[in-house]
């Protein structure tokens, strides 16, 4: 035998070993990214049902408490969701009559979060990747500490509330995926801004369900698309502020945040983007 020549048996076991572990491993991952492909499908599904509203759609609203944070303002916020989705349900029968309540909202909190919550600041794909697992983890802390189960809600949106530093009190812009399923406000909140903060909370509710923002890059309210009733004659004063504008114009070159949850509006556009305009989607 030549001494340098090997059995044949042993020549080819190592080659059979090595196919087999290699398509082993081929089958492992094909089924993972197979699995994730499915998941990620029947998500985009589920999101874009959303806009069918053959039913009320399950929104979680979660206070979350950073600082000493008035008992009376945690009631006063609680106390007027009620207010919000009366307000919703008319502006949806405008467009849609016969629709079904096309909310129903469930309070959760106030919880403290010692985490500040995450910043959508970067861009591109690894800074966008980053952010959303950062935003992951919080909302997924905060769901533990709240009691809340995700999985049961189309939308939710956490409200970041803190006690006002002065006088001037401020709303900060809040964060959503258009067509995503979180949304974020941070307020500093008293009693007196409750209405206010959840008109913001309504904003960044119709965000994840497709809505656009309606102003500029200075905050003014884009002309028609960011009126509530853009067919009004004459079109100034609005009667509403368009949610997805947020302050009411007073006239075309005057407008006002607004003072309650009556004056809240949803325009045509905004309509059509979420699906209460029939046809639209």
């Amino acid at each position: 035998m030549n001494p340098l020549s090997h059995p044949s048996g042993a020549s080819e076991a190592a080659p059979t070993r090595a196919n087999k572990f290699f398509r082993t491993r081929v089958t492992i991952l094909s089924t993972i990214l197979l699995i994730v492909i499915l998941w990620a499908w029947r998500d985009v599904r589920s999101r874009r049902e959303r806009n069918d509203w053959e039913r009320p759609l399950s929104v979680a609203i979660v206070l979350v408490r950073r600082g000493s944070l008035d008992a009376e303002a945690v009631d006063a916020f609680r106390e007027r969701i009620p207010a919000l989705d009366a307000r919703l349900v008319e502006e949806c029968h405008r467009y849609r009559p016969a629709s079904v309540h096309p909310f129903v909202f469930t309070f959760f909190g106030p919880i403290d979060m010692p985490e500040s919550l995450p910043k959508m600041a970067g861009s591109g794909l690894l800074a966008s990747a980053r952010e959303s697992w950062a935003l992951w983890r919080w909302t997924s802390r905060a769901d533990r500490k709240a009691g809340l189960d995700a999985r049961i809600y189309d939308s939710r949106v956490y409200v970041v509330a803190r006690p006002p530093l002065n006088a001037q009190r401020e709303v900060v812009e809040g964060e959503s995926e258009e067509g995503g399923r979180v949304g974020t406000v941070e307020v500093e909140l008293d009693a007196s801004m409750a209405d206010f903060a959840l008109f913001v909370t309504a904003h960044e509710l119709l965000h994840t369900l497709g809505a656009s923002d309606k102003y500029d890059s200075t905050g003014k309210t884009l002309i028609p698309s960011g009126l509530a009733e853009p067919d009004r004659d004459p079109p100034f004063p609005q009667r509403f502020a368009e949610v997805m504008a947020r302050n009411l114009p007073v006239d075309a070159s005057t407008e006002r945040p607004p003072t309650s949850l009556d004056e809240l509006g949803v325009g045509p556009v905004t309509a059509s983007e979420i699906g209460w305009l029939r046809g639209s989607r």
